[in-house]
């Protein structure tokens, strides 16, 4: 877990990159405080003239026309305030969720999937919108905290200096009282959205796993799982709001109290029972006015207290996004410049690549895939064949050797659990290809031996799909993403295990296809078992112990 100043160095990194926003919205800050000071002295005045003075009403109406001017200024410029502020904070979160995104990218495929899609999910969207309160209303309420209350107790102290010590008697006992909360509100929130995050990953776990549930008779224990972990989260909640509440009602209670002092004091002065220092000087303009300030000057230290719980939820919220980028992406120093006229596609010379927990898992080797040839890359399991093509990919660097790939190199790759999204089965197909016409989704699937398929769907291009491929059978999900791979552009295609866990029927096929795409001049690098891809190859390596070879016991000599 990152140090508190770590994730606010990070959030005052991103507030400088919108210094203009949040100057304008203290401006704007400023401006609504100064009519209000205005409004608060003509207000008193006017009491003055027509209590003390006898004044006629006709004669105070300039003086009610400047009241109206001041209180329409006063709402422009709290509207200001409010559009800058909001200004800031989206600008600020649209980049904190763009580097978030940035980084992902960085971590790949492999690094990515460490983390749960869920957590990934819920930083993205709930942590970064915890960041609003903080820039938009904090940050600008930090320096008219100190500058809004500094001029009216110099207004006071012109006034009366003793009613001013009341107020500054009483004005550092809110501060005080925000640090005490601000340590265990920070711990709370950031409690609360480790659990949120935690919450959100289980939940989705637990959803697609839905039909292994139901096989295995397990939905009751998930659903109480589910259930307890969402009343965690619900207890978690209620913290924050706790504190929230009881800090408010605190610093009211202390608000309260001066103003209470303070306004004793005035009327005690005005009807001359207090004969110390300027009291005998109070009269019904300075007193009222003294009086109006009052919660004036508590006022910008109570919306302070207000929004530093804003404060706590975005550091709460920065220390689980600031975990996740000081996640160093996998070392590319072993990555070459890319050679526009390199004869091999993309090439590997002494790479070597260290696992975190598993050291060396591969290398060193030498590799060169050429233009249009199909290599096989057979060998025991945990042999090295996914690291192998990870590293092709570019998935991951090598962390001593280089991989050197052409300029405008395209690739594509395949697993043995492809990925389809909800949506229909043109949309799946159109992952690769977003331009393609109807008639280049059917020629692909006819390729990839979906023809009868196709036929078969009542909607046909339209068929909806659930999640994962939900609605189909493995072996035809396979043979969706093999047409995605024939609608891409790619040069190189990487493919893993694509035949694992599929009956005979669905194996040949996908070896048919597999051939269609060979015979189409691309190159292909296949990690399998089975014998048929093996013969499709135009050479067939062997992995062991991260070391290739020629055949089963004959390892490169690095």
């Amino acid at each position: 877990m990152p140090r508190a100043p770590d994730a606010q160095r990070w959030l005052f990194r991103h507030a400088a990159g919108q210094r203009g926003w949040l100057s304008l919205a203290v401006a704007a800050g400023l401006a609504a405080s100064a009519s209000t000071l205005v409004q608060l002295g003509l207000l008193a005045w006017i009491v003055s003239q027509l209590l003390a003075a006898d004044a006629e009403l006709a004669s105070l109406t300039p003086a009610f026309l400047a009241l109206a001017g001041c209180l329409v200024l006063r709402a422009l410029a709290q509207w200001g305030q409010e559009v800058a502020g909001q200004e800031a904070s989206l600008r600020i979160r649209t980049r904190v969720r763009a580097e978030l995104l940035d980084h992902l990218a960085a971590l790949g495929p492999v690094r990515g999937a460490e983390h749960a899609a869920g957590g990934v999910a819920s930083q993205l969207v709930e942590q970064v919108e915890a960041l609003d309160g903080y820039f938009a209303r904090f940050l600008p309420q930090c320096i008219l905290a100190l500058a809004v209350p500094m001029a009216i107790l110099s207004i006071v102290a012109w006034l009366d200096w003793l009613a001013a010590i009341f107020l500054l008697l009483a004005a550092p006992l809110i501060p005080l009282f925000m640090a005490l909360v601000g340590v265990g509100a920070e711990r709370v929130n950031r409690d609360q959205f480790a659990a949120v995050t935690r919450l959100a990953g289980h939940f989705l776990d637990r959803v697609r796993g839905l039909t292994t549930l139901q096989l295995f008779g397990r939905t009751v224990e998930a659903t109480c799982e589910v259930e307890a972990a969402a009343d965690r989260y619900r207890q978690l909640s209620l913290r924050p709001l706790r504190l929230a509440f009881l800090s408010s009602a605190v610093l009211e209670f202390f608000a309260s109290v001066a103003i209470a002092m303070v306004a004793v004091y005035v009327g005690f002065g005005l009807l001359g029972y207090i004969g110390y220092g300027p009291s005998s000087e109070l009269t019904l303009f300075s007193g009222l006015l003294i009086l109006l300030l009052a919660p004036e000057f508590f006022q910008p230290l109570r919306s302070l207290a207000q929004h530093y719980h804003d404060r706590a939820a975005a550091l709460g919220a920065a220390g689980g996004m600031f975990t996740l980028l000081s996640e160093r992406p996998h070392p590319q120093r072993g990555k070459a410049p890319p050679r526009p006229d390199a004869p091999a596609l993309v090439s590997l010379v002494g790479v070597t690549l260290i696992h975190p927990r598993r050291g060396r898992v591969l290398g060193p080797l030498d590799m060169a895939v050429l233009p249009g040839e199909t290599v096989a890359i057979t060998g025991p399991s945990g042999g090295g064949k996914s690291s192998l093509l990870h590293v092709l990919a570019g998935f991951v660097g090598p962390d001593s050797g280089q991989r050197c790939a052409r300029d405008g190199l395209r690739l594509a790759w395949m697993d043995q659990r492809p990925w389809l999204v909800q949506g229909t089965l043109a949309d799946n197909l159109r992952l690769t290809a977003p331009t393609a016409s109807d008639a280049d989704l059917e020629a692909a699937l006819s390729k990839a031996g979906l023809a009868e398929l196709l036929a078969s769907l009542p909607q046909g291009l339209d068929t909806p799909l659930g999640e994962r491929g939900s609605g189909i059978s493995g072996g035809q999900a396979q043979r969706v993403a093999l047409a995605r791979l024939f609608l891409s552009d790619a040069d190189l295609l990487l493919l893993d295990e694509p035949t694992a866990n599929l009956d005979e029927v669905s194996e040949a096929r996908i070896v048919a296809a597999l051939q269609s795409l060979a015979g189409e001049g691309r190159a292909l690098v296949i990690a399998t078992h089975h014998p048929a891809l093996m013969r499709l190859a135009s050479q067939c390596r062997y992995i062991a112990d991260g070391r290739l070879g020629e055949s089963p016991g004959e390892e490169s000599d690095g």
